[in-house]
């Protein structure tokens, strides 16, 4: 058995990035405590504790259509429904909710033990 540490994703409208270019494939990575714990010293942070999820997301997205390396501003210009769906796929990888997995995400080969916690 192989540990899965990244997932592909598609976006359900698409990030449009400033020469107009529709993004809406990607990968996400599995999150590590740094991913989380890192973002807490972030002074837009303090000021607002949801903008932690911004910077987590804007860390482990590993691409997104041609773009290799996601910044916060990328994440704070998705559409709801996009940043909305990134954080229920995050949440999917790293906590193991396969119950959700395929709505989702339909047809992606998911492996169950990719998104179980024992």
């Amino acid at each position: 058995m192989s540990l899965h540490t990244e997932y592909p994703f598609t976006l359900p409208k698409g990030y449009v990035d400033d020469d107009g270019t529709l993004h809406r494939k990607g990968v996400m990575r599995l999150a590590c405590a740094r991913d989380e714990i890192e973002p807490l010293r972030d002074p837009r942070v303090k000021e607002n504790d949801a903008y932690a999820n911004v910077i987590v997301l804007a860390r482990v997205i590993t691409e997104l259509g041609t773009m290799s390396r996601l910044t916060p501003k990328v994440i704070e210009g998705l559409f709801a429904s996009d940043y909305r769906y990134l954080q229920d796929f995050y949440r999917v990888i790293n906590f193991g909710d396969p119950s959700v997995l395929e709505d989702l995400e339909p047809g992606s080969p998911f492996p169950e033990e990719a998104v179980t916690v024992d």
